[in-house]
């Protein structure tokens, strides 16, 4: 049976740190409040200028050059952001363009912080039917821009970066994308989402001076659907690959809450030591998390051949997934 295989990843961030004591300068909160709940420390801001795309092709061209792989071989770009450089054309356009997959055809995905995780399952159907031989799946957001730092639920968590993943067919029995699902559920619309600028509420006076263009989050509501919602995910996606929670080597989640991928670990009986963690450093980047701890660890060093993966993500929408991938 013809496999997916990552065959690279790579990863950016922009330079500008800004850490939990700048934020109590910017708004009434404190550092070790923010740790406590959250797990973040500091995060990663665009500068003045900087696009999603520019972060996108940084965190594509890393990639390409771990795989060896050449833009002009690319047949699929799939970026999964909800802060693309434009409302149309897609980022993925601008991302094909920036590093010359001119063979390539090229979309976005707007499933919020599970994006990439949607893109890697949509590239895994093109190459298992072998309409595809290389894709590229990248996840990548400027959430600085759609932050509210007026408000201390929210203008803590976030912050920007890209990450990428190149796919192809596998060589090797057994290695590759054992098994993905993905999910949604409309009826939870309401609790997190920027609810403004779009053909419901148009950009207007009201909806710039309400912050409506802005991300809105019912904290305590996405924390109980998260911890509900992704240890089934998990355990049904190792189902359908044939393996347990006792086969999983590492995790790979998106880094929304240390506490939520705690949570999620206790419930699924997996040591939290398989989780590779660097929320404290990027804080939640939405569509690129996955992608950018995906490829940390697997430039660490920590992700060996025939390593059964299990991976993880939520957002807005509500949409989720999971994947099981033997590296």
């Amino acid at each position: 049976m013809l496999r997916t295989v990552i065959l690279g990843t790579g990863s950016y961030a922009p330079a500008r740190v800004l850490t939990n004591s700048d934020l109590e300068k910017m708004v009434a909160t404190n550092g070790p409040w923010i740790v406590s709940r959250t797990g973040i420390e500091e995060r990663r801001i665009a500068e003045p200028g900087e696009a999603t795309s520019d972060m996108a092709a940084a965190a594509a061209r890393n990639a390409l050059e771990l795989a060896g792989v050449e833009a002009a071989e690319l047949d699929l770009v799939i970026v999964g952001t909800v802060t693309g450089d434009t409302p149309t054309p897609s980022c993925a356009a601008f991302v094909q363009a920036k590093i010359g997959a001119a063979n390539a055809f090229a979309f976005d995905v707007s499933a919020a912080c599970a994006g990439s995780l949607y893109g890697l399952s949509i590239a895994d159907q093109f190459i298992k039917t072998g309409k595809v031989r290389r894709a590229l799946v990248i996840g990548a957001e400027t959430l600085s821009r759609v932050v509210d730092w007026t408000n201390r639920e929210t203008c803590v968590l976030f912050g920007d970066g890209a990450g990428a993943m190149v796919l192809g067919p596998g060589e090797d029995e057994g290695r590759g994308v054992l098994a993905t699902k993905l999910r949604t559920d409309g009826a939870m619309t309401g609790i997190l989402g920027i609810y403004g600028g779009g053909s419901l509420q148009p950009f207007s006076e009201e909806v710039l001076q309400s912050n409506r263009h802005k991300i809105k989050m019912r904290g305590r509501e996405v924390y109980k659907v998260a911890t509900r919602l992704l240890p089934e995910i998990v355990a049904e996606t190792l189902g359908l690959a044939g393996l347990t929670a006792r086969d999983v080597d590492h995790v790979i989640a998106h880094q929304a809450n240390a506490r939520i991928i705690e949570s999620v670990l206790k419930g699924l009986d997996i040591p939290f030591e398989k989780c590779w963690m660097n929320i404290a450093r990027f804080g939640n980047t939405s569509s690129a998390s996955l992608p950018i701890t995906l490829d940390e660890a697997n430039r660490a060093g920590r992700l060996k051949r025939g390593d059964v993966i299990s991976m993880m993500a939520i957002g807005a929408g509500m949409t989720w997934g999971g994947a099981v991938v033997r590296w």
